[in-house]
C-alpha cells in the first residue's frame, strides 16, 4: 500500500467511526432497522446522460442542464462526466458549481467510467487512480456520490472470481472516497452486473460503509425485473429512473409502472435521489425529459415524507 492509500484508509476509518453504525454489510436503506419502517424521503434529479447525443454534439451544455433542472422544479443533477472538457480544468468545474449554487441546484452525483472487476493489482491501481481523480472533481463540484461500474468478466475468470475482483477494488476505492465523505455506487448495467444478484453481491462482499448500489431500475435483464428492483432497493445509495422496462418474456420493452416502483421504495424506507435517465427512443429528449421530470417530481411529493 502506498502512502496516499494509507492516508486515505486511515481517514476513511476515522470518518466511518464518526458516522452512525450500520453494520459492515448492512443494506444502505432498510426497513428492518426497528419495529416501525422508517419513512421514505425522496429528492428528484436529472441524469445528464439523458442528453448524451446533444452533449456529445455540443448542441447542449451542462449549464443548459442546470437551467433545465430549475425550469422543471427538480432538486439536482447527476453530472455524467463523459463530456466534460479534458482534465477537467478547475476553472470550468468551479464555474459549474457556482452556477448550480446560484440556482440552488445540487450537483449530487458524478458519473464515471470506472470498471471494478480487475484481475491484477496493476490493473486495479489504474482504476483507483481514476477514483482519486474523480473524488477530487466531485469535491470541487460539491457532489457526495460517484457512480462506478462492475465491469466485464475478465478472460479466464469465473463469475465468482470476477465478483471478488470487483468487491476488492470497490473496497479499496471506498477507502479513498470515504476519506473525503463521498459514497460510491455500483451501477447495475452490463458485464457482471446484468442482474441484481451479482450487483448486490459485489456490494455485500466489499462490506464498506461508503459503498452501495447505484440502482438503475431500467437496466436489469429479464425475467422478473420488478423483483430485482425490489431486492436491490435496500442497498441503493442513488438511483436512475427509466421510463421503460424490459418485458419478462425477453422481447421488447414496456412503459414502466412508476407507481408500483415508488411503493417499493416507500416500503424499504429509501432516502435519497430519484434521478431520471431518459433513454427511450420514441421521443426527442428535449420534449420528453421535462415532462417526465415533472411527473417524477409529482410522484416524489406524493410518496415522500
Amino acid at each position: 500500500m502506498n502512502r496516499r492509500d494509507f492516508l486515505a484508509v486511515t481517514g476513511a476509518v476515522a470518518a466511518a467511526a464518526a458516522a452512525p453504525m450500520t453494520g459492515t454489510a448492512a443494506p444502505q436503506n432498510s426497513a428492518a432497522s426497528g419495529p416501525a419502517a422508517p419513512k421514505a424521503r425522496f429528492r428528484t434529479g436529472l441524469v445528464a446522460y439523458s442528453f448524451q447525443k446533444a452533449l456529445a454534439a455540443k448542441s447542449m451544455t451542462y449549464e443548459d442542464l442546470i437551467r433545465l433542472v430549475v425550469e422543471t422544479g427538480v432538486d439536482g443533477i447527476d453530472l455524467t462526466s463523459y463530456w466534460l472538457p479534458p482534465g477537467p480544468p478547475d476553472d470550468y468545474v468551479l464555474s459549474l458549481r457556482r452556477l448550480a449554487w446560484k440556482n440552488r441546484v445540487e450537483i449530487y452525483s458524478v458519473g464515471t467510467r470506472i470498471q471494478l472487476s480487475q484481475p491484477t493489482d496493476d490493473l486495479r491501481e489504474k482504476q483507483l487512480a481514476d477514483v482519486r481523480k474523480w473524488v477530487d472533481v466531485a469535491q470541487k463540484l460539491g457532489a457526495s456520490h460517484i457512480r462506478v461500474f462492475g465491469g466485464n468478466q475478465p478472460k479466464g475468470a469465473t463469475m465468482e472470481q470476477a465478483i471478488d475482483y470487483a468487491a476488492e477494488t470497490l473496497k479499496r476505492a471506498a477507502d479513498i472516497s470515504g476519506a473525503h465523505g463521498i459514497t460510491l455506487g455500483v451501477e447495475d448495467d452490463s458485464g457482471i452486473t446484468l442482474y441484481a444478484k451479482e450487483t448486490i453481491e459485489i456490494v455485500k462482499r466489499a462490506a464498506h460503509p461508503w459503498a452501495g448500489m447505484n440502482l438503475d431500475i431500467g437496466n436489469f435483464r429479464p425475467p422478473h425485473v420488478y423483483d430485482q428492483v425490489q431486492m436491490s432497493i435496500p442497498y441503493a445509495v442513488s438511483t436512475h429512473f427509466k421510463t421503460t422496462v424490459a418485458n419478462d418474456e425477453g422481447s421488447g420493452r414496456s412503459p414502466y409502472d412508476w407507481d408500483r416502483v415508488m411503493k417499493m421504495f416507500v416500503a424499504a424506507g429509501y432516502k435519497g435521489y430519484l434521478g431520471l435517465e431518459y433513454e427511450a427512443t420514441e421521443e426527442d429528449p428535449a420534449v420528453a425529459v421535462p415532462r417526465e421530470l415533472r411527473h417524477l417530481k409529482e410522484l416524489a411529493a406524493k410518496y415522500s415524507a
